[in-house]
């Protein structure tokens, strides 16, 4: 009885030499490399030798040096074979946890307690990975389901690149996708760097994708993951698929960036004309209106009747009105003091105009001419809102310049409640804004004041 138990002792570990040699040597049984002989004539020596096993901290380094040498064949295996070698990583990763969990567990509970647990963990743990083992042989890579899943995901949203994708389904990891560039004759990648294809005598393919009998792309490969025609084709469905996808999303942003591009040129057009037209009223009507007051001027000092010089200052009085009224006119269209005083100098001209206490903080840097008026025209409406609805005793302006962007700023300690829906004024000053590639809004909580806030891209459109 003795000899038996000794014998039975040191044979419970046995089974373990060929269970690696089953995982780091599937599924042909033949050893793939010499690092992988070295490792299964370690674990063999392991198995004879029971009291390795029986070491918690040499099963847990065992268990490592396992996952090692699984992943190193994993990572240096490419197509059908790349595929099948991630079952068996696979299958030692969940072998392992068993056998680590197991080894800590007899190091924290008491091994009379934890044995029994442990070894029936063990067992069902080898039936699994026997199961998954032969369900790998009996069912093949499925490499075509694999690309076939993968065409209807397309469409989805995801995280990863088709170059990812296809490099994990056919299983090569240095797997390149290039796109046709019909301007410049040339294959692209994602990231629109020229594509060079493998010279003759590479280990590397280039498999050409057409549609309509032109190309449309190229996947740059290892020779042996593209044998299958199915495969192939799979493939090619799924990259046509991705390619007019991308050139469907290329033309969408074309034509949003002409758009974009529309709405600036028709805001700077009408700038121009907004400008002109002041010059015009400035140099034309208003001149002559201010001739016209000199003139009436001069004929109330000459009159000689009361009543005579009478009229003449009541004429005097709606001329200085209508004056007013024209420099108000020319100035919503374009401000003059922005041409010849830059933002500072309008916006200190407009807070002096403005009947309510403001407090001005600009810097003086020039910007570009849109931007400079956009950000006058945000100040202005915000100002005279304050003046019309805002019932406040004081407001501020701050005009921050940043590195690609300036920041506008338009607040007081009012009522607040303002609903930019029930504004035009607002609503106008959005757009302008939102032409110039930035952003608007209004945060009004009643009881709390207003604070109008724009934030434009000093180049124009940049979004």
């Amino acid at each position: 009885m003795g000899v038996v138990a000794w014998a039975a002792a040191h044979a419970l570990y046995l089974h373990r030499g060929p269970l690696f040699q089953l995982l780091l040597t599937y599924p042909s049984g033949r050893r793939p490399s010499r690092v992988t002989g070295l490792a299964i004539a370690g674990f063999y020596a392991a198995a004879v030798i029971t009291p390795v096993w029986q070491s918690e901290a040499a099963t847990v380094l065992l268990v490592a040096s396992l996952l090692g040498v699984c992943g190193y064949e994993y990572a240096r295996m490419v197509g059908p074979a790349r595929r099948m070698r991630l079952i068996a990583l696979q299958a030692a990763a969940g072998l392992g946890f068993v056998l680590a969990v197991s080894a800590v567990a007899d190091l924290v509970i008491a091994p009379e307690e934890a044995s029994p647990i442990s070894l029936l963990a063990y067992e069902v743990a080898v039936v699994i990975v026997a199961g998954v083992l032969l369900a790998g042989l009996l069912l093949g890579p499925g490499e075509g389901a694999g690309v076939a899943d993968l065409v209807l995901q397309l469409g989805q949203a995801r995280s990863r690149t088709l170059r990812w994708e296809l490099a994990r389904v056919i299983g090569d990891p240095a797997l390149e996708v290039g796109y046709w560039l019909p301007e410049a004759g040339t294959f692209a990648d994602a990231s629109g760097g020229t594509l060079t294809l493998p010279g003759a005598g590479s280990d590397r393919s280039a498999t050409v994708i057409e549609r309509d009998g032109r190309p449309a792309a190229v996947l740059i490969h290892d020779s042996a993951v593209l044998s299958d025609q199915a495969l192939l084709d799979a493939v090619a469905a799924a990259v046509q698929l991705e390619s007019a996808n991308a050139r469907l999303h290329a033309e969408v942003r074309a034509q949003i960036a002409e758009l974009a591009a529309s709405r600036l040129r028709i805001l700077e057009a009408g700038d121009q004309a907004r400008q002109r037209l002041e010059r015009r009223l400035h140099d034309g009507a208003g001149r002559r209106l201010a001739e016209l007051q000199k003139t009436l001027y001069r004929g109330r000092l000459d009159a000689t009747g009361p009543q005579t010089r009478d009229k003449i200052a009541r004429g005097e009085d709606q001329l200085r009105q209508a004056l007013e009224e024209l420099r108000q006119l020319a100035q919503g269209l374009h401000p003059r003091a922005l041409a010849e005083h830059g933002l500072a100098g309008a916006l200190a001209r407009l807070a002096d105009g403005s009947p309510v206490p403001v407090e001005i903080s600009v810097a003086s840097t020039r910007l570009p001419s849109h931007v400079e008026a956009a950000a006058y025209f945000v100040c202005s409406e915000g100002l005279a809102n304050v003046a019309k609805y805002s019932a406040a005793s004081r407001a501020a302006i701050s005009v921050a310049p940043g590195a690609a962007t300036i920041v506008i700023v338009v607040s007081d300690d009012g009522v607040g409640g303002a609903d930019p829906r029930t504004g035009s004024g607002l609503t106008g000053l959005a757009d302008r804004v939102e032409a110039l590639g930035g952003t608007f809004r209004v945060e009004s909580t009643p009881g709390c004041g207003t604070r109008l806030a724009a934030e434009i891209p000093l180049g124009g459109q940049e979004r």
